[in-house]
C-alpha cells in the first residue's frame, strides 16, 4: 500500500512539473502577442526632381519665381509619412515673371538684400516636420517649424502625399507671414501712408517634393 501511495505521489509531482514546463513553452497566441516595432524608413529628397515656386503680392500687382530645394529626408512607416525635413538654397532665388533683364535683375538684387532674405548672411532656409496627421486618402495636415533668416516659426498646412515602396511625392502650399521673419519692407503692419507701394505681409510657397528610398 505504501508503495502504491509513493508511486501516486511521484506521478502527481511529475504531472505538475510537466504542466509548468508546458506553460513556459506555450507559443504566442492572439491573446499573448509580441509587439513588433517597425523602424522609420528614410526617403531622400531628390533635389533635381523637386520644385518650389513663390508668389508675392503688392497693391499694384504681384511677382513670382523659384527657389531651389537643396536637400532633405522624409521618414516613412508602413507607407505613412511620419516626419522629416528639407532645406532651401536661398541664394538660388529667381524671378520668373519679369522678362526685361534689367528690371528682373533689379528686383532679384533687392530680394537678396537685407530688406528681404539677406542671402549672403542666411544662405539656407529650412522646414522641419513636427507632426503629420492623416486627413484622408493621401491627404495630410502638416505641422512644422520653418526657419528663414535664422528665425523659426511654426506653420501648419494641408498636403497631398503619395507613397509607394520606392518613391514619395508631396505637394503643398505654405502661406508665410514675412514680418514674423523680420522682413518688414513696405509692410502696412509697420509703416503708415504707403499707399500703392504697400507689399502684402503674406506670400506663398508652392512646394513639390520628390523623394526616393
Amino acid at each position: 500500500m505504501k508503495q502504491i501511495n509513493a508511486i501516486v505521489a511521484i506521478g502527481t509531482v511529475l504531472a505538475l512539473s510537466s504542466f509548468s514546463i508546458i506553460d513556459r513553452l506555450t507559443p504566442v497566441t492572439l491573446n499573448n502577442p509580441i509587439e513588433k516595432h517597425i523602424k522609420a524608413v528614410p526617403y531622400k529628397v531628390d533635389a533635381a526632381q523637386s520644385k518650389l515656386t513663390w508668389l508675392a503680392k503688392k497693391v499694384t500687382g504681384e511677382h513670382s519665381g523659384t527657389i531651389a530645394v537643396s536637400s532633405g529626408l522624409l521618414n516613412v512607416e508602413n507607407n505613412v509619412l511620419k516626419g522629416g525635413s528639407f532645406d532651401l538654397d536661398t541664394k538660388s532665388i529667381a524671378v520668373t515673371d519679369i522678362t526685361d533683364k534689367e528690371s528682373n535683375a533689379k528686383l532679384l538684387g533687392h530680394l537678396k538684400s537685407e530688406d528681404f532674405f539677406a542671402v549672403d548672411k542666411f544662405d539656407k532656409a529650412k522646414f522641419v516636420i513636427t507632426s503629420a496627421s492623416i486627413k484622408g486618402a493621401g491627404l495630410y495636415q502638416i505641422k512644422g517649424n520653418l526657419t528663414i533668416k535664422g528665425i523659426t516659426n511654426e506653420v501648419t498646412f494641408p498636403a497631398s502625399v503619395k507613397i509607394d515602396n520606392t518613391r514619395l511625392t508631396a505637394n503643398a502650399k505654405i502661406v508665410v507671414d514675412r514680418t514674423k521673419y523680420g522682413i518688414k519692407f513696405r509692410s502696412k503692419s509697420f509703416f503708415e501712408n504707403l499707399g500703392d507701394k504697400t507689399i502684402a505681409d503674406e506670400f506663398e510657397l508652392n512646394i513639390q517634393l520628390a523623394a526616393t528610398k
